[in-house]
């Protein structure tokens, strides 16, 4: 039984990644004329990519069965038990009701029971098929039908529904279904909550009619076809990449570079995140890529292993604002603000240099501080590695060209995807077999189910939050809770950000904040001086980062989880240790927004309002701030610079670094003098040690 789902998983998950490789071309193809719907049409081909999801999502648990505790279990099973009683209460035929109890049996209890988990699966695997193939030959009947919906339109739209919320349950946990639930019931149940909360109470019919029957709403809407448009290529691109044996050559380039210092195993896993970076986009595969191959490393030198963890989860997250292949948040960013992807390039590139800075420096302070001895290497490359295997950034700049060129993400990444199977193919000391190229497109289908998920489950958030004008009054609610104050609502809406993290992934992090505080942040920041196009950029990039903050913090911290797996290590302990190493990021993401002076380290807000001899000396200056602010930062996280620091001193040169990341002259010009006397104190001190000891007789 287990190699017939392995084949058969491998099938449907190949032959998802042929859809969507064929949906590029079939513009351009004589099929085109024939108007097929799952190829033409929008909400089609959005319902056919949830269709593999769904499919591929249950059938995979089936190979690597996740046990759910009770615990996530039961709230899951009564909010969504609350709505199917609420299904049942309508005037339906009995079998659907049955029908629609059976789904929610499949999709959401028998994860609780361990002996229902083989046949559940498979169950709705099988089930998956019947919203798909219901939408398919109905689609132009559901359009009109989405206030009104059939009794069938109904029963289907509540399996899918279920469906889509199982494999978020199998794949990620309870918490995001959870979410999903409370906001549908919100809708549902709104009229009976008091004062400003309250909403007309929406009828289930109508609900689910919105979630399934509507083209830009609910499961197939825009933020579903962000999956559709752009994370299923860079997903296949990234599995490619690792089926190919690219990733150790990446490695092995990325030690070329580090030399022999102590604290090399840092610096490698530094490196070794941007390339990585540069093609995944998912923290925390990047994470258990870079953990898996720096363990040996870091074991060798000698490094404390939680500290080890902590360093290689925090760089593993720069892969979400590591470009050209940004994490999936990056577009949402261009669906809903309807800009181009490359200037979220532009604006990521130098948050991305000051977070890989703010790791190096906690890196090259500790090893120091601990006295490491230097690196050995039991095998090591020469430099004429480089120009042998050099050849594996072309497809990267391949990408680069296309996108500024202005062609699709689509047509951009999958180009890149054949351009690495081509060298690969060219370069006999790598030639795979066949088999191989297949199982890394496959693989990367599968790659793709925990973020999709994800995000279909964001859109149907989003639908119902839209409905009950839930975002307003947040704002609202935000906007009293901080006194009109930017700095209060910047730091309440970081906090939120973080909360939001512990239990749903980045992309949904970034969704609700945006939806409910970003209308908020702007306004203020706005009310602050700071022109209203760089207020809209410097606030969604604000929010972007926080979201990729929230892999790091703990409890539930997605790369922190990953590296620990592979180190040994307690997750909540790495977490926290992570987090420690971090701490300069969580100081910047909150410059964006704080003044126009902070914002202009995206670059584009500050030119977009600015002439350009006016913008480059601010931008030059607050990175210059930034970098120093980061330093004094981690001088006072481990307590040592050349010796160790007292209390005291920590805590001045911690609160002048605060001082710095405020984006103001005037913070400015205190937090400088502070650390610039603090570090001439130090190397005063560094002299005369030195002199004292030249002089004692041996």
């Amino acid at each position: 039984m287990e190699t017939f789902v392995r084949r058969l998983t491998f099938v449907v998950a190949l032959a998802g990644t042929a859809y969507h490789l064929y949906l590029v071309v079939h513009p351009y193809t004589p099929l085109a004329r024939y108007h097929v719907s799952v190829l033409d049409l929008t909400q089609v081909q959005r319902a056919t990519h949830v269709f593999f999801v769904a499919t591929l999502g249950y059938l995979f648990s089936w190979l690597r069965p996740v046990r759910r505790m009770l615990v996530g279990s039961v709230p899951l099973a009564a909010v969504t038990g609350v709505v199917v009683w609420e299904f049942c209460r309508l005037e339906l035929p009995a079998p659907l009701k049955a029908f629609a109890v059976l789904v929610w049996l499949v999709t959401i209890v028998a994860p609780a029971i361990p002996r229902l988990h083989g046949v559940a699966n498979l169950a709705g695997a099988l089930l998956a098929i019947l919203p798909f193939v219901y939408l398919v030959s109905h689609y132009e009947q559901l359009i009109y039908r989405a206030i009104t919906p059939e009794p069938w339109d109904l029963v289907m739209a509540l399996a899918e529904v279920l469906l889509v919320l199982g494999v978020i349950f199998r794949l990620s946990g309870p918490i995001m279904p959870i979410v999903v639930m409370l906001f549908l019931l919100y809708n549902l149940y709104g009229d009976h909550l008091p004062g400003m909360w309250s909403n007309p109470g929406f009828d289930l019919d109508m609900l689910l009619g919105k979630l399934y029957c509507e083209t830009e709403a609910g499961v197939f809407g825009t933020i579903t076809g962000v999956s559709v448009k752009y994370l299923v290529y860079f997903t296949i691109l990234g599995a490619v990449i690792t089926a190919l044996d690219f990733g150790k050559i990446l490695a092995n380039i990325a030690l070329l570079f580090v030399g022999r210092s102590p604290a090399s195993p840092g610096r490698t896993s530094s490196v070794m995140a941007v390339l990585m970076g540069m093609f995944s986009g998912s923290g925390a595969a990047d994470t258990q890529f870079v953990a898996t191959l720096t363990k040996p490393l870091y074991e060798r030198v000698g490094y404390d292993r939680l500290v080890a963890a902590g360093i290689v989860a925090t760089v593993g997250s720069i892969a979400y604002i590591t470009p050209p292949v940004l994490g999936s948040v990056s577009f949402l960013m261009v669906e809903l603000l309807s800009i181009p992807y490359s200037s979220i390039i532009v604006m990521s590139i130098g948050p991305m240099l000051l977070y890989l800075f703010g790791i190096v420096a906690y890196n090259e302070l500790y090893v120091r501080r601990e006295k490491l001895p230097p690196m050995t290497l039991a095998k090591e490359h020469d430099r004429t590695y480089f120009f042998r295997y050099g050849y594996v950034f072309l497809p990267i700049v391949l990408i680069v060209a296309l996108i500024y060129r202005g062609y699709s993400i689509n047509v951009t990444v999958s180009l890149a995807t054949a351009a690495f199977v081509l060298l690969a193919y060219l370069d006999r000391t790598v030639r795979p077999p066949a088999a191989r190229v297949l199982e890394g497109l496959a693989e990367g289908m599968l790659s793709l189910l925990p973020i999709a998920s994800a995000v279909i489950a964001a859109n149907m958030i989003m639908t119902m939050m839209v409905l009950s004008g839930m975002a307003s009054k947040f704002s609202l609610v935000l906007l009293e809770a901080s006194g009109s104050s930017l700095i209060l609502a910047t730091v309440l809406t970081a906090l939120f950000s973080l909360l939001l993290g512990m239990g749903v992934p980045p992309v949904a992090t970034y969704v609700l904040t945006s939806a409910l505080t970003a209308p908020t942040i702007q306004r203020l920041a706005i009310a602050n001086g700071i022109p209203e196009a760089a207020a809209l950029l410097a606030t969604h990039m604000f929010l972007f980062y926080y979201a990729v903050l929230a892999e790091v913090t703990p409890p539930v911290a997605l790369s922190a989880y990953a590296a620990a797996s592979v180190m040994g290590t307690d997750p909540i302990d790495t977490g926290v240790v992570a987090s420690r190493v971090a701490l300069p990021k969580y100081f910047i993401g909150l410059s964006f927004i704080l003044s126009l002076s902070g914002a202009s380290m995206l670059v584009l807000p500050a030119l977009r309002t600015l002439p350009l001899a006016a913008a480059l000396p601010d931008m030059v200056l607050r990175y210059a701030v930034s970098a120093l602010a980061i330093l004094a930062l981690n001088v006072a996280t481990l307590g040592w610079f050349g010796r160790r620091l007292g209390i005291l001193e920590r805590l001045v040169l911690g609160a002048a670094a605060v001082l710095l990341f405020y984006p103001t002259s005037r913070t400015d010009v205190v937090g400088v003098l502070i650390v610039a006397g603090f570090f001439v104190r130090a190397w005063i001190e560094r002299r005369r040690a030195a002199r004292h000891a030249a002089e004692v007789p041996r």
